[in-house]
């Protein structure tokens, strides 16, 4: 049975129409296929669905990201990579079931692939913790991490996460102490890294695996430090102005590609990912086979300052950086520095005049 999204009504109901149109031998009266008419409720399907999915709110976006039917991690690592051999523990606590790591070969080179996996149905959801990843999660990225370091091996890594799990016994066993790490062991890696936002990306708990040489995100998919509802009860105290929220945090693929916190987009099929899961994994495919050729030009050590300047230059496109090119050397424009220490100076020494010419008028009152 499908699950439909709320905005899909007149969309459910063509479909509906299109399957009993299919199966005539269950209508009364009915003894034969009409494929005129089948052809045209198809194609009235196909405009309702693009028109649809070419005019999504930020809020509709978060919901076809959240899709219970779409493509998760494990998906696409069976479907993806040969030979996969999946390794667990951290090697300090246990086993964390929300992340899934292992070496694997992506057209014949070898890969680590590392996917945040939220689970297929209820059992498999709780058993994975929803993809909200704890301690012992990131530290096993990092020991794997590492170990693809050593022996030169490409990382790729599936994002879908609301956030990193917020539990009492996760916060004690150092929850943003191992997010802080797996961030730093992201930025120190000399081997290529590709991180693909499938479906949620949020907060550090998506961060701390996409810091990376290379993000990309689904078309609907979102990426945002945290969630809509969360920001809303933030700044509103009212999780309803999700809408609002969801505008003003910028979190669709579009604009974060547009903002270059991304590097690409991935076309999905019309309708989302989960309509059409062939189609999405050879985009998919296509989109990983193109930026490991890239990175087999590189060196390690352009590899890692690629990285490092990627993410220096976020934000600091209207900034006052000599050359954005050269990020990690750190240089500034010292004319434009300058400027400004010479407004600040002129700003300060406005205040003390005004507090003095106040100090006096008070004083002979």
């Amino acid at each position: 049975m499908k699950n439909y999204l709320n905005f899909e009504t007149e969309i459910k109901d063509l479909e509906i129409e299109l399957e009993k149109l299919k199966d005539p031998y269950n209508q009364s009266g009915l003894s034969e296929v009409d494929t005129q008419k089948i052809s045209q409720i198809q194609n009235e399907l196909d405009e309702k669905l693009k028109m649809v999915y070419e005019n999504l709110d930020p809020w509709q976006t978060t919901m076809v990201a959240r899709h219970e039917d779409r493509p998760k991690s494990k998906f696409f690592i069976d479907n993806l990579f040969e030979d996969f051999i999946p390794l667990s523990g951290d090697r300090f606590y246990g086993e964390d079931l929300s992340v899934l790591c292992g070496f694997g070969k992506f057209n014949s080179l070898s890969v680590l692939v590392i996917g945040q996996e939220k689970g297929e149905d209820l059992d498999s959801r709780i058993k994975r913790n929803f993809g909200m990843m704890r301690p012992e999660g990131y530290r096993k990225t990092i020991r794997l991490m590492q170990l693809a370091d050593k022996f030169n091996i490409p990382i790729i890594s599936f994002i879908d996460t609301p956030g990193a799990y917020p539990g009492v016994g996760a916060e004690e066993r150092g929850q943003a102490e191992a997010i802080a790490k797996s961030i730093e062991c992201c930025m120190k890696l000399k081997v290529p890294t590709i991180a693909i936002v499938i479906g949620e990306g949020g907060s550090g708990g998506a961060i701390a695996l996409a810091s990376s040489n290379k993000v990309l995100m689904l078309e609907n998919a979102i990426y945002s430090v945290i969630s809509p509802e969360g920001c809303a009860t933030i700044l509103w105290r009212d999780p309803k102005k999700m809408l609002d929220a969801a505008k003003a945090m910028k979190l669709s693929a579009k604009d974060l590609l547009e903002l270059e916190i991304i590097d690409e987009i991935i076309a999905e099929p019309s309708g989302g990912a989960h309509r059409d899961k062939d189609l999405i994994l050879e985009n998919v495919r296509i989109a990983l086979n193109k930026n490991l050729e890239k990175f087999k030009q590189m060196s390690s050590e352009e590899i890692f300052d690629a990285r490092k300047n990627k993410f220096l230059r976020i934000g600091r496109s209207k900034g006052f950086m000599s050359n954005l090119n050269e990020l990690s050397s750190l240089n500034s424009d010292k004319s434009n520095f300058n400027h400004i220490l010479k407004s600040r100076k002129i700003f300060v020494a406005g205040f003390g005049l005004a507090i003095f010419v106040i100090g006096l008028i008070l004083y002979f009152l």
